[in-house]
């Protein structure tokens, strides 16, 4: 596609990972992510977490009621994996139009996550229920062994514990989430079809050095952390290689900014008002703007076994400065790139 292009249409994309909060939070920001994507896999993670179909049902329901009037986003529930989750409580949310996939969080690896998987032994039912009913499962993929670097924690759990795990259940269907190494686009492009990965678009933008130029910046904190330039590279390669094991997944992750500019930041970066504009400045530089609309819009449902959208969406080449602030006072949230201009603007 030529450089000199000044507008790609493309079917409407989903976000195939996404955290929309609850309360005041998610009435803050779950119009933005509506705004871009027709659907979304929404993370689990709240206090206490959704582990139950009434609990994902209940928070279905809140998530619409925070859209504004009109939408057509549908929201994608999922099931908080922990140690004890009953594997009828699974099939029976497959069942009833609930649960979309189930995620797996090691315990203490990233927000609210202290409630997540400590025995990977123990979950073994829930897994081989899943595999036969042929539900993803979407996984943080990070040890949290304190002994373990923290930019190594995703090779060490892809070591440890996913390709084990594959080699016993080599039939469930696995999304491994927000990649950010080398690694993980290796492991990916070298196994069979029930693997994919998604990749956000902040780690296609920034490496580890962005979070300590100048100082620290707290808004450029997220898990798993940014990694050195090769693997941002790798990821680059991977999002716009047109693999259909890759596709779009934004881990929009706000956080209100006093919890952010603090003395122990919280992990996340908020990327929802400007997500589509930041992949497509992604894929022009690396002369792929021909791939975006499979990795943004037909890999993932590929995958999930669902139709791609019939919509379209345009996005044009044109300035679009991203705001300074999301939202007011205690949830106000400072957006991924805040106050920079970007080449390109989403048209609704």
């Amino acid at each position: 596609m030529p450089p000199s292009i000044e507008a790609i249409t493309l079917r409407r994309p989903d976000d195939w990972h996404v955290h929309l909060r609850d309360d005041d939070m998610l009435t803050t920001v779950a119009q933005y992510t509506a705004r871009q994507f027709a659907r979304a896999i929404v993370m689990p993670n709240l206090v206490p977490p959704v582990t139950s179909v009434s609990a994902a049902r209940a928070y279905r329901g809140r998530i619409l009621a925070a859209l504004p009037k009109g939408s057509e986003f549908v929201p994608l529930m999922t099931c908080y994996l922990t140690d004890t989750t009953d594997p009828e409580e699974v099939s029976v949310g497959v069942r009833e139009g609930v649960f979309t996939a189930v995620k797996l969080y090691p315990a203490r690896a990233t927000t609210n996550s202290s409630f997540g998987v400590t025995d990977y032994g123990q979950i073994a039912p829930v897994l081989e229920r899943m595999a036969g009913l042929g539900m993803p499962l979407l996984i943080h993929g990070e040890v949290t062994d304190p002994e373990i670097d923290v930019f190594d924690r995703e090779a060490v759990f892809i070591d440890q514990v996913l390709d084990p795990l594959r080699r016993r259940l080599p039939e469930l269907r696995v999304v491994l989430e927000h990649i950010t190494t080398k690694e993980a686009v290796d492991y990916v492009t070298s196994r069979g079809p029930n693997l994919a990965a998604t990749i956000t678009a902040h780690h296609l933008v920034i490496n580890r050095n962005a979070i300590f130029a100048g100082g620290i910046r707290p808004h450029l904190y997220c898990l798993p952390i940014a990694k050195r330039e090769k693997h941002r590279l790798a990821l680059r390669r991977a999002a716009t290689s047109g693999d259909e094991r890759f596709f779009l997944g934004t881990d929009s992750a706000p956080h209100a900014f006093p919890t952010k500019e603090t003395a122990c930041g919280c992990a996340g970066i908020f990327t929802a008002p400007c997500a589509l504009e930041i992949y497509a400045e992604v894929f022009e530089e690396e002369a792929a703007l021909d791939r975006l609309e499979a990795f943004a819009s037909l890999s993932g449902p590929q995958f999930y076994r669902l139709p791609p959208n019939d919509a379209r969406i345009t996005l044009r080449r044109e300035p679009f400065v991203v705001p300074q602030l999301v939202g007011q006072a205690d949830n106000a949230v400072v957006p991924f790139r805040a106050g920079e201009t970007l080449r390109w603007r989403l048209q609704v």
